[in-house]
């Protein structure tokens, strides 16, 4: 496959305001590194800072630029869980393994916001926290639910009831819910491009415009190829997520398969004033509710409210979005008045639903070894922000030779998705059963 000569960038206020990137060259010729990673998002660039920081040289290969895929246009939401598993349910689910995928999981905003610190990544950071509030009373026992869990392992989560969550929120449209203090909001593109410089000031390579062709382990080494060079290296690990099959489907075709790339419409409006920010989660959590189809908001560092929305057609979504979710604004805070977006973009989530009778079910994270000392993840589902920095960690780890049973990575065997063409295509359909099952719950 030919490499792009240049890379045009969605539409986004991340790429309007977030500072420009390295400047990279493409991989040309044959190289040999410890380890390579495919893939210049949040997971593999926090793999080569780890590495790095332990001395292990380190090559990335990025198909197109740092952040140019679901790390740089997501909404920059922090958050300390998955999007609906419990930590009973991932310790059901792989045991032990799932026990120290919860402390992993459970820390894993925190530790985005020290590396960032550590580094003094310009990242419009804010660790205001992050509040799920319920949309029904019924759900109110879903918020009940996810304390308790949660607190039992120790993370410093608290219940709110509906008075204290309209204060948090400035608005009463919600019937209490939960908040965490340790989440909070980014820029995603700014941390993308901020980590890749990390990673190039401790000695990582990164070759942009090179996606990768080919991966093979062959006579105890990995050999990855791109249209004009290729890498050998001891060591792999595969970042890619929801983008896996998108530049080369024959490239990790398990893995591309198991997942199913769900367009995601995210939008800021024009800068709002200081008098009416003040009333509008005032304290700037970051904000996603119990719907099914998500009502999210967070402000970002220019007074936007950055939101989004989800769309049946998803060709004409940005316009199609524009009106819909800005009478729900209008409708969640009325102070607000008549909304207007300056910016609307999208990306893909990584979903990787279990039943696919069930759509309405969030996936698990699906984390694998490839080979020998070869490791990678798909399966965000919508939580991919804080967990990819602190799985990038624990590869890390894991491919220096770190026991990994002691390791936060409940490892499996990937399972495509049947018929996963077909669902990628339909995937938009589910939209309407998430609005029936949001409206029939009280």
């Amino acid at each position: 496959m030919t490499a792009p000569s240049s890379v045009t960038w969605p539409p986004s206020l991340w790429a309007a305001t977030a500072q420009p990137g390295p400047v990279l060259g493409t991989l040309e010729g044959a190289i040999e590194s410890d380890v390579v990673v495919i893939g210049a998002g949040f997971t593999g660039l926090s793999t080569a800072i780890h590495l790095r920081e332990s001395g292990v040289g380190v090559t990335i290969l990025e198909a197109a630029e740092p952040g140019w895929g679901a790390s740089g246009r997501n909404n920059g939401q922090v958050i300390p869980t998955l999007a609906g598993h419990d930590p009973s349910a991932m310790t059901a689910r792989h045991g032990e393994a799932g026990e120290r995928f919860n402390a992993v999981l459970r820390d894993a905003a925190q530790y985005l916001f020290d590396l960032v610190r550590k580094y003094e990544i310009p990242a419009e950071a804010e660790q205001a926290g992050w509040v799920q509030p319920v949309h029904s009373p019924g759900r109110f026992k879903l918020a009940e639910k996810r304390v308790r869990e949660w607190s039992a392992i120790g993370a410093p989560v608290e219940l709110l009831d509906r008075a204290a969550t309209a204060e948090m929120l400035g608005s009463d449209a919600w019937f209490g819910g939960f908040w965490n203090r340790t989440g909070g909001h980014i820029n995603p593109l700014a941390l993308t491009r901020g980590l890749a410089e990390v990673a190039l000031r401790l000695g990582a390579t990164i070759h942009a415009r090179s996606p990768a062709v080919s991966m093979v382990h062959q006579n105890g080494r990995w050999l990855v190829t791109t249209a004009k060079g290729s890498v050998t290296a001891r060591a792999l690990v595969l970042a890619t997520n929801a983008y896996t099959g998108e530049f080369e489907p024959g490239l990790a075709p398990e893995i591309a398969a198991e997942v199913i790339p769900v367009l995601s419409w995210q939008m800021a409006t024009r800068p709002v004033s200081d008098n009416i920010a003040k009333t509008v989660i005032p304290g700037r959590q970051a904000m996603s509710d119990t719907h099914r189809e998500l009502y999210f908001a967070r402000w970002d560092a220019r007074n936007r409210l950055v939101t989004g929305g989800a769309a049946i057609l998803p060709g004409a979504g940005g316009a199609n979005l524009r009106p819909t979710v800005a009478a729900r604004l209008k409708r969640l805070w009325p102070q607000l008045g008549d909304v207007a977006f300056d910016y609307v973009w999208s990306g893909y989530v990584g979903m990787t639903p279990d039943n696919l009778l069930q759509p309405q079910v969030p996936g698990y994270p699906r984390i694998h070894q490839l080979g020998p000392n070869g490791f990678g993840w798909v399966g965000c589902n919508g939580r991919a922000v804080a967990l990819s920095i602190s799985l990038g960690r624990e590869l890390a780890k894991a491919i220096q030779g770190t026991a990994l049973e002691t390791l936060g990575l409940p490892l499996s065997t990937p399972k495509p998705q049947p018929f996963q063409g077909l669902i990628r295509r339909i995937a938009p359909l589910a939209l309407p059963l998430y609005r029936r099952l949001d409206a029939q719950e009280i």
